[in-house]
């Protein structure tokens, strides 16, 4: 039996492939800091609960493709509270923000294609990529430099015949990167010139530190027969579990073929949206608090890496990943010892190693990503681990 080209090109998940090691590690008695998946350990807000609660409607119905009209509804509100004119034609509800990236992808691309984004990038572009038939290339960006984009030019090298579009994540996964204003001026000038899409992952939008802003590409009124925006309430209200995202496009036609692919799946489970809806009428000072907190995890990261010697990282101004170079000669053989044959009072701790993160191979071996998503005590904990746990190694 032969199987498509498609799902054999497609690779298995960078930051899960190690959970049987994981798993291993638990058996034999190790406590683990999981630094290794976004997976924020904030509440999510309790309207969410109360809004499922409250639905009486005696049939659990299938809802309208598009999503339900309340949703809907706050979507729009919440975008144009933020500067950002849309309706509700221009929204479609998805499955989570990943079903909107395979849609916005499969929307755009044919059989080798080609989508330019910034390396290293969050891995399942690489996926929803490849399984929409196009292929993912790269401009590499630094360690060194904070991963931003090297220059207009850089950019400008990548586009090629096939090329579609342009995807950026801002602010970035999984280097906490927020784009500078001059970035965004020439991501958007290069899609008008080459008639390109601009799809931009902005799910992160509210973490950002230091007094900074970002700026959201949908602001941009010269791109906007162009852009798609990918949003989700998984990180924004820390409700991973419940899958509801959002493609959005003032492109009709772009937006006329996804409501296809929405009407071939039927709809987004109705509980979650009605949540969801919740979510979205919260109070915009619900995010100082949060904001505040994630900033204090940065600093307690950062600092911890930088007190490793060897360590090369610049501070991130937003999301809540760190992406840094080791001083080790593989990111992932190091996580295997972490996890195998190294403990400190009967912990360790586990990473996503970066390699997964860029297409150009050879790149990001000696790099890992910490998602600082665990409480402050436990994160100075684990920095600790990890300064012995290198120390040790390069030891050896």
């Amino acid at each position: 039996m032969r199987f498509s080209k498609k799902i054999e090109h497609m690779g298995h998940s960078p930051i899960r492939k190690f959970h049987t090691y994981a798993v291993e590690a638990k058996e034999k008695g190790k406590r683990i800091y999981h630094l290794n998946i976004g997976q924020p350990d904030i509440e999510t807000p309790p309207v969410f609960f109360e809004a499922v609660r409250q639905f009486s409607e005696p049939v659990l119905e299938y809802m309208p493709s598009q999503g339900i009209p309340s949703l809907l509804k706050e979507i729009r509100d919440y975008y144009r509270r933020i500067g950002v004119d849309i309706d509700e034609k221009d929204i479609i509800i998805t499955d989570g923000g990943s079903e909107a990236l395979q849609m916005a992808f499969t929307c755009i691309c044919d059989e080798g294609d080609e989508i330019i984004a910034a390396e290293p990038f969050y891995t399942n572009y690489n996926g929803f990529l490849k399984s929409a038939g196009g292929k993912l290339r790269p401009v590499t960006t630094a360690v060194e430099e904070g991963f931003h984009f090297p220059s207009k030019e850089a950019i400008r090298a990548q586009i090629g015949p096939r090329t579609k579009g342009i995807i950026v994540t801002n602010p970035g996964n999984p280097t906490g990167v927020v784009l500078k204003e001059e970035e965004i001026d020439w991501l958007c000038e290069l899609a008008v010139e080459y008639d390109l899409f601009l799809i931009a992952d902005e799910v992160y939008r509210e973490f950002v530190y230091d007094g900074l802003e970002m700026t959201s590409f949908g602001k941009r009124r010269d791109i906007r027969d162009r852009l798609i925006i990918i949003d989700s309430i998984s990180k924004r209200f820390s409700a991973c579990g419940s899958r509801v995202g959002a493609l959005i496009c003032q492109n009709e036609e772009l937006i006329s073929h996804a409501m296809k692919l929405a009407q071939s799946r039927l709809s987004v489970p109705t509980m979650d949206q009605e949540g969801a809806a919740a979510l979205y009428r919260i109070d915009p000072g619900y995010f100082d608090h949060i904001k505040k907190e994630y900033q204090k995890r940065r600093d307690v990261c950062y600092e911890g890496l930088k007190a490793i010697e060897g360590v090369i990282c610049q501070k991130p101004a937003g999301a809540f990943y760190i992406t840094a170079k080791l001083p080790v000669d593989d990111a992932e053989d190091f996580l295997i010892w972490l996890l195998r044959d190294f403990e400190d009072r009967g912990e360790t701790v586990m990473y996503a190693p970066a390699s997964g993160f860029y297409e150009t191979r050879g790149l990001g071996r000696q790099e890992i990503r910490i998602a600082y998503v665990l409480k402050e005590e436990d994160l100075r904990r684990a920095m600790e681990i990890l300064k012995k746990a290198v120390e040790a190694y390069r030891a050896r």
